[in-house]
């Protein structure tokens, strides 16, 4: 068919389907400029057996071909996902899982595939974009379609779909996601803007992207299947939901509303055993399988009855009231810096690391090759939440809360000019009940304060819920792990007095409106107040020296021309002062030089050699100096590095001098004063004129 068009923002977004992948459920191509991603959706026809969740798996992956690259490495092919590519997956992921039928079992897999890149349109949104109308046009249920923009904002004006050099000088990167009637999720940073004006974003974002859901309207009316009725779900006893609510509900609500995670865990496990074995299904897997969704929905509904007709909530907190707080710095004696923040029942560990120019990460992406100076990285070990299970990598929700905790604290970081280090921080998360990836932001901010990065203001990031029934809504403030699991929305916001950094939002709900929105962000503004009063306690600024272990950086600018000068032949004497000094030294292209050492003596030595080597020699400047040639007219001596200069026979020594090598001895250090050139721009250098200038002294 021929494909639908449609104008938005700077670029025209093209649509089309009937061409490419003709045996998936639904298959699109998403063009944006020059950049092209092809998204596939494919259900299968029987329920996967054996668990209690939908089954649904997205994949994003970029091919180098679309930038016209040959990978690097041995294999010459793409490998593990990149980072990239792995938050890319969670944004496809998120907005859409909520959209599929409640207790939907049967297996289905999303892939956006990268087909071509320009290096100016980002295709994250052209993924969002693709696997909703990709979905629409496909016989798999879907309660679609959605529509999703970017939104910058240069000199407080709007922008839809900023090209990727317009958010090197935009304010604000946010992705908005939603349906006609409300916002499905959201996804950016800022650089501190106010929530009046992010809650303006949304709207313009949201008003940018309903023209999206009518082109997927006329697509799926072109190319649309019927949705097919053989998918399965997992089937609520009403018989035994209803022997559940009369025998154990009281119970069951008895149990949730201990404040103590394992105690509570405890106590509705042993409620639970106590069902099995009233039930007689010891035994029986498929009737256990039965009481578990049964117990999920009496615990769901119970506590979305306390807190929607008691006006209360579990722990017995106020909506907006936040957990107890408290904080420590440099509790670790050997890093450069170290925080401990902990928010009722969650605990995070924040580890600040200095490092050099060396230490930067190098990104090779489709869009070009970056080095990034500042890396959060997080991690949730099993005992954080009680468990026994083996360690393994980063996984996707490791890899997502680290970078929205990077995001939020990008802002407040110095420039490279003022502060040039590597910075890497380390969350490790040592207890979790309830947004962790906030408690790392307060404990990250901390830490960088600890270790003294001059950032310009403390980031504090805070965790909302929220319960919506017929009744009306009720947003949570620090929502803890209950709240989360049985609620409606995870709205994570993280920023400084002055404004936002960092901004997630998932729902379980097909979307929320403005209203509900505003009054969350009201209450997110009063919780990072009150967090800030917490830290400020602890640490007000930024401590004014860096650990005594962390690497001293000292910055040169070397002429062009001198560049040669300072590596040396092969790069012989620039290994040479590496040699003497143990300094680490590192020079750009441009001529930038940094020069690292932990050692305040090594650091001043490099320095100076450094120095001495680009430096013009200077008529009536003593030089410490190294003899390397004996001649029978007077001795060469080094007296800058790779600089020699000749010291006449009668500039050795007042008193007469018949054979030089009985006055001085090659390798000999000797003190000379520059006493001026000769015709052909040669230095003249003095032995006794600098013991004058000594005596002087």
């Amino acid at each position: 068919m021929e494909d639908l068009k449609l104008a938005l923002g700077a670029e025209e977004l093209i649509i089309g389907t009937g061409k490419l992948a003709k045996q998936a459920d639904g298959a699109v191509t998403v063009k944006y400029g020059g950049t092209m991603v092809l998204v596939t959706c494919v259900c299968s026809h029987q329920a996967r057996e054996g668990i209690d969740f939908f089954p649904l798996t997205v994949e994003y992956q970029e091919r180098t071909f679309a930038a016209g690259k040959i990978p690097g490495g041995f294999f010459k092919r793409e490998g593990r996902p990149s980072q990239k590519a792995i938050l890319t997956s969670r944004m496809i992921d998120r907005p859409i899982r909520p959209l599929f039928p409640e207790g939907m079992m049967n297996e289905v897999q999303i892939i956006a595939t990268v087909l071509s890149c320009d290096g100016k349109n980002d295709s994250d949104i052209l993924g969002i974009i693709g696997a909703s109308a990709a979905l629409t046009i496909s016989d798999i249920p879907f309660n679609g379609p959605i529509g999703a923009v970017r939104v910058g904002m240069v000199d407080d004006k709007f922008i839809l779909n900023p090209t990727i050099a317009d958010l090197e000088s935009t304010k604000l990167d946010l992705v908005v996601v939603g349906n006609a009637e409300s916002v499905v999720m959201l996804e950016g940073g800022a650089n501190m803007v106010g929530e009046d004006k992010i809650l303006e974003a949304i709207s313009f974002g949201h008003e940018g992207l309903k023209p999206l859901l009518d082109l997927q309207k006329k697509l799926r009316d072109k190319a649309g299947k019927p949705k097919r009725q053989d998918v399965a779900y997992v089937p609520l006893n009403k018989e035994l939901y209803a022997k559940i609510v009369k025998n154990y509900r009281d119970k069951i609500k008895e149990a949730l509303q201990i404040s103590e995670k394992q105690a509570r865990i405890e106590k509705l496990g042993a409620l639970k055993e106590e069902m099995v074995k009233a039930e007689g299904a010891e035994e029986d897997e498929v009737r256990k399988a039965e009481m578990n969704l049964a117990l999920a929905h009496v615990e769901e509904e119970v506590v979305r009855d306390i807190i929607l007709k008691e006006k209360k909530r579990l722990d017995g907190r106020k909506f907006d009231e936040i957990r107890a707080l408290s904080s420590e710095i440099n509790i670790l004696p050997c890093t450069h810096g170290s925080a401990l923040f902990t928010r009722g029942e969650t605990q995070a560990l924040a580890v600040t690391t200095l490092g050099t120019g060396a230490d930067e990460q190098r990104i090779d992406a489709l869009e070009g090759e970056s080095f990034k100076s500042f890396m959060l990285h997080y991690n949730f070990p099993p005992f954080s939440v009680g468990e026994a299970k083996p360690l393994r990598g980063p996984g996707r929700r490791e890899i997502g809360h680290g970078a929205l905790a990077e995001k939020a604290l990008g802002p407040v970081l110095p420039s490279k000019d003022t502060f040039p280090y590597t910075i890497r921080v380390v969350s490790e998360i040592l207890e979790s009940n309830g947004s962790s990836s906030m408690a790392s932001v307060c404990a990250g901010s901390l830490s960088l304060m600890a270790s003294g990065v001059p950032i310009t203001d403390a980031v504090r990031g805070i965790a909302l819920g929220l319960v919506k029934g017929e009744g009306g809504y009720a947003v949570l403030t620090d929502i803890a792990g209950a709240e989360d699991h049985f609620g409606d929305m995870d709205l994570k916001i993280a920023g400084t007095k002055n404004g936002v950094t960092a901004i997630q939002m998932d729902l379980k709900v097909k979307g929320i409106g403005h209203d509900i929105l505003k009054t969350a962000f009201e209450q997110a503004k009063k919780g990072r107040l009150e967090i800030m009063e917490n830290m400020r306690a602890t640490i007000a600024e930024p401590l004014k020296e860096v650990a005594p272990n962390a690497p001293r950086i000292v910055t040169l600018n070397i002429k062009l021309e001198k560049i040669r000068e300072v590596i040396g032949t092969g790069g012989k004497v620039i290994r040479g002062i590496i040699a003497a000094t143990g300094a680490e030294i590192n020079i750009e292209d441009d001529g930038t030089c940094q020069v690292a050492s932990a050692d305040k003596e090594s650091l001043e030595k490099a320095v100076k050699m450094i120095e001495d080597i680009i430096s013009d020699p200077e008529v009536g400047r003593v030089y410490d100096s190294t003899v390397v040639k004996i001649m029978d007219f007077g001795a060469f001596v080094e007296f800058m590095p790779g600089r020699e200069g000749l010291v006449h026979v009668s500039e050795i020594s007042n008193e007469y001098i018949k054979n030089v090598s009985e006055a001085i001895k090659e390798g000999q250090k000797v003190k000379v004063k520059l006493v001026g050139f000769d015709d052909h721009g040669r230095v003249r250098l003095s032995i006794k004129q600098a013991q004058v200038e000594e005596n002087k002294g």
